[in-house]
């Protein structure tokens, strides 16, 4: 009698042991707004089109300053603003140069920033982030699942309102530059 009583009270102890569950998460952020949103910074590679400006438009890779330089709008600040930022930097930085009026200029990131996976994959590592990626896609990347892979014991670190936080994933959850897939072990 004395031994079940012992062997219940370890359970109970081993149960509060457990730690308080991870919330999850579907989409805590909608992806088309966090795009929107996306803060340029060194390494980024960005689209810039200038209408009929066949000269003006490519590709440009934010320097590790924080800047691109283009033909007749010099150096323009990019790190730190978004998109729709730097599409009105480049409007200015070509008026002021006196060769356009009213340029109409878009912008397009091409590279965000990477995302990871780590844990039970066959190859964990940094790996280029395409926008409309799940945590499947991303596992899939990584080469699957390993034989010792918890399949339904998915973490995800993000970055939210300048903090890291951990959430359970499932595999449609959608992934965003920066973030980092755990899959963890399983224990037996």
């Amino acid at each position: 009698m004395r031994y079940f009583a012992t062997l219940a009270l370890m359970v109970l102890m081993l149960a509060g042991c457990s730690g308080r569950p991870l919330p999850s998460v579907n989409a805590p952020d909608s992806v088309g707004d966090f795009i929107q949103r996306y803060q340029l910074e060194p390494g980024n590679r960005v689209r810039v089109v200038v209408f009929n400006e066949q000269n003006l438009s490519s590709e440009y890779l934010i320097d590790s300053a924080g800047n691109i330089n283009m033909p007749l709008a010099g150096t323009v600040r990019a790190a730190g603003g978004t998109a729709a930022a730097l599409t009105e930097k480049i409007q200015d930085a070509l008026i002021r140069s006196n060769y356009l009026r009213d340029p109409k200029v878009t912008v397009e990131v091409q590279t965000y920033r990477p995302f990871y996976v780590l844990g039970e994959v066959k190859q964990p590592g940094e790996y280029t982030f395409t926008v409309g990626m799940s945590v499947l896609s991303a596992i899939a990347r990584a080469g699957g699942y390993d034989y010792r892979a918890r399949e339904e014991e998915v973490i995800l670190l993000r970055i939210v309102d300048g903090r890291e936080q951990e959430f359970r994933a499932i595999e449609r959850t959608p992934i965003l530059p920066g973030d980092i897939i755990r899959v963890t072990e399983r224990h037996f």
